[in-house]
């Protein structure tokens, strides 16, 4: 009982010094640009965010760090939602400051062939408004925040929270509100 007392103040501790900065883009902003390598199926190709709006909104949801339990776990409820997503007319694109080769990786092991995964350079970390600080100090990776991306390239949502297991359920809601889904063929 002790151990676990102890074991329960240390992550909590751990949490108060790790918290994310609160988003700074709200709901109506214009999206910054973002240009970067990604990954969908373990194959690298080359994501555009204006490109990709063409198609309908974007989810860009930030993590911390691929194959960390949390960033896996919510990865594994984006896959397990990806239909839904494509069925409401969206695409979802996870961010990090990892690597290509670990999100190609990522992209197949935790994904699940699902959706993509790319590279969140310094610059969209800080346009975003996404570093996530340890006592104060940039740790060179983002903080765990979803945005809903209108065609238009506003902001249609923003969810800011370290603990992932709001996410999938509020950006598809949101994505789900707009109402967007493709038009069918043929009649």
């Amino acid at each position: 009982m002790k151990k676990t007392l102890i074991a329960a103040a240390a992550s909590l501790a751990a949490l108060a010094t790790a918290l994310p900065a609160q988003a700074a883009l709200n709901r109506g902003a214009k999206a910054p640009e973002v240009v970067t390598q990604g990954a969908l199926a373990g194959k690298a190709f080359r994501f555009d965010l204006s490109q990709a709006l063409k198609q309908g909104p974007v989810v860009l949801y930030f993590f911390p760090k691929a194959f960390t339990q949390g960033c896996t776990a919510e990865a594994h409820a984006f896959a397990e939602a990806a239909p839904d997503f494509r069925a409401a007319g969206a695409q979802v694109i996870g961010l990090s400051a990892d690597d290509l080769p670990t999100l190609q990786r990522f992209s197949t092991e935790a994904c699940r062939d699902a959706f993509a995964v790319a590279s969140a350079t310094p610059a969209t970390i800080k346009a975003y408004d996404v570093a996530f600080s340890r006592d104060g100090k940039d740790t060179g990776l983002s903080d765990r925040t979803s945005y809903v991306i209108a065609p238009d390239g506003r902001i249609a949502m923003v969810h800011s929270d370290l603990d992932w297991r709001e996410h999938v359920q509020r950006t598809l809601a949101a994505v789900r509100a707009m109402d967007v889904r493709p038009a069918r063929k043929g009649g």
